[in-house]
């Protein structure tokens, strides 16, 4: 996928990696450089506020969250669970291998 001039233009020069997202959010224009309606980012503003104030658990326990979540998307379940047992995470649990796996 290309950016387009409008998306260039707004300061988007990349689709790609974790912040491309958070950059589109942030200008309220989509990757493909149409806009995002109001209605979608006053929800996301409204659901992020509430994320924002909650206590979190602890690095570690984000970390692996965030590993099993993007992780499952381009690991085998098999090689994604030795990966973690390899960095000292516990490995993944059945909840999750049935979330992340159980369609594929």
């Amino acid at each position: 996928m290309t950016v387009d001039a409008n998306s260039e233009a707004k300061g988007m020069d990349s689709t790609k990696g974790a912040d491309a997202v958070d950059v589109a959010i942030e200008q309220g224009i989509d990757l493909d450089g149409s806009p995002i309606p109001a209605a979608k980012l006053d929800l996301y503003k409204q659901v992020m506020g509430l994320e924002a104030g909650r206590q979190r658990s602890g690095v570690s326990n984000t970390m692996r969250s965030r590993i099993v979540r993007i992780g499952a998307k381009h690991i085998s379940q098999a090689e994604l669970n030795q990966m973690l047992i390899d960095a000292d995470f516990a490995p993944l649990k059945e909840k999750e291998i049935a979330f992340y796996y159980g369609g594929k």
